[in-house]
């Protein structure tokens, strides 16, 4: 065997793979990027959700506000807007995922309203827990 023949092999030998505290680190780093893309996944999640019940409660408020404005009266609850086609269904809570927890504040009638009857002014959702805001559910 020659000289350079002998460097050859031995190089070889020298480089046949990586060592275990390099594919520690590997791994470390792979585990810290999951971990991390895994945390924002979740908040995306859950920006949706509270995207989603913003645009609901706004539907609904603006569907009460065109009720009362037709009718001169509130609806007796948000199943009376889906039957008068106001809403084509109850919204789905996407906190709650339910469509009954819907909380239907009530109008309060005084002197200077034209309504003659009670029914829903407003309506909030029935989620525990405050948003990414740190403002209560019950509260938007």
């Amino acid at each position: 065997m020659t000289l350079m023949t002998f460097r050859q092999a031995r190089r070889r030998r020298d480089q046949r793979g990586f060592t275990l505290i390099e594919l520690m680190i590997v791994v470390a780093i792979i585990g810290i990027l999951t971990t991390v893309a895994v945390g924002q996944y979740q908040r995306s999640i859950q920006k949706a959700k509270e995207a989603v019940l913003k645009e609901n409660l706004w539907t609904m408020r603006q569907q009460i506000n065109r009720f009362f404005a037709d009718k001169g009266r509130y609806p007796s609850d948000l199943q009376e807007l889906v039957e008068q086609r106001y809403l084509s269904m109850r919204p789905l809570d996407p906190v709650t995922e339910s469509t009954e927890t819907w909380i239907e504040i009530t109008a309060e009638i005084t002197e200077q309203d034209i309504a003659t009857e009670p029914g829903i002014a407003d309506v909030k959702s029935g989620a525990d827990g405050a948003g990414l805001d740190g403002v209560s559910y019950s509260d938007w």
